[in-house]
């Protein structure tokens, strides 16, 4: 039976979604899933790390991040030394901004994940020592924060994780791995989708964008994401409403609209398909209006 690390036991008892744990040398830890998702940097020693039917190396500078329930464990340790930056997707208080505009941020903390769970893959991002520094400054910046829990804490460690996310996402794009190059591609792909949500797919403007024939697109986009490109844009409309609904009082026909479907009763089937909920019972579920 598998090890699932749960969140009660990694995260502070107020809840923060945050949490930070150094590993200095990291000891050998049971296969094992995790409840939330894991970001994990390699400061400095080396292992094989085995995810499935899937190994490699990883040395100093290996940046990738672990979400769902695939199981993954490190062997034949020599001195590895990890920052393990824990977080829970679903409970950040974060605004994106424009970095989905960034193609390395859908590679690294969508794309790699989300295809690490369905088959294996060798695709992370390797930093160089510059780089390096930079993120250990901004983790060190997390973890203080983390400890002191000031007033304010909450601010300022979440400012530091976007910074983590920004930084990375940036160095994804400057020097992809080889098998990197494919997602980052489609991350361009995503990108593109992110800025247009609320415009008909366009498989061929898709396409051409990561400079691929339709149908090898299709197939890496599938490969990659797990969906359709129609049933990704649909799943980013829905979660956007959900947001919607939970922090504001407008009508569920305007944040339709508001969100890209021309069509509010096929919004509402669409929503009821990715939520098990029309979106009238999901908002009452979530705040009881």
């Amino acid at each position: 039976m598998k090890h699932i690390l749960k969140i009660d036991d990694w995260f502070h008892p107020d809840g923060f979604p945050i949490s930070v744990e150094r590993r200095e040398p990291q000891e050998l830890f049971e296969p094992h899933s995790h409840e939330f998702a894991e970001l994990v940097i390699v400061t400095g020693g080396r292992c094989l790390h085995v995810s499935g039917q899937d190994s490699w190396e990883m040395t100093a500078g290996d940046v990738f991040v672990i979400a769902g329930p695939r199981v993954h464990e490190y062997r034949d340790l020599e001195n590895l030394r990890l920052v393990n930056i824990l977080y829970q997707p679903s409970q950040l208080q974060m605004g994106l901004l424009d970095l989905p505009s960034v193609a390395g941020y859908h590679a690294l903390f969508t794309l790699e994940p989300s295809r690490r769970n369905r088959q294996p893959t060798k695709g992370r991002l390797h930093l160089n020592g510059k780089e390096m520094a930079q993120i250990i400054e901004l983790a060190d910046r997390l973890e203080i924060e983390l400890k002191s829990r000031e007033p304010g804490f909450g601010f300022m460690a979440t400012a530091a994780f976007m910074q983590i996310i920004g930084q990375l996402s940036r160095s994804y794009g400057s020097s992809p791995s080889p098998d990197g190059k494919a997602l980052l591609r489609i991350g361009e792909a995503l990108s593109h989708l992110e800025r247009n949500i609320h415009r008909s797919v366009n498989l061929e403007e898709l396409a051409n964008i990561a400079h691929m024939s339709q149908r090898s697109f299709l197939r890496v986009f599938l490969s990659a994401t797990g969906t359709s490109p129609l049933a990704w844009v649909i799943a980013q409309r829905i979660n956007r409403a959900c947001r919607l609904l939970r922090n504001t009082d407008r009508r569920v026909t305007e944040i339709a609209f508001d969100v890209g479907f021309n069509d509010s009763n096929y919004f509402t089937r669409q929503f009821r398909k990715v939520t098990g909920l029309s979106p009238r019972a999901y908002r009452i579920r979530q705040i009881g209006t």
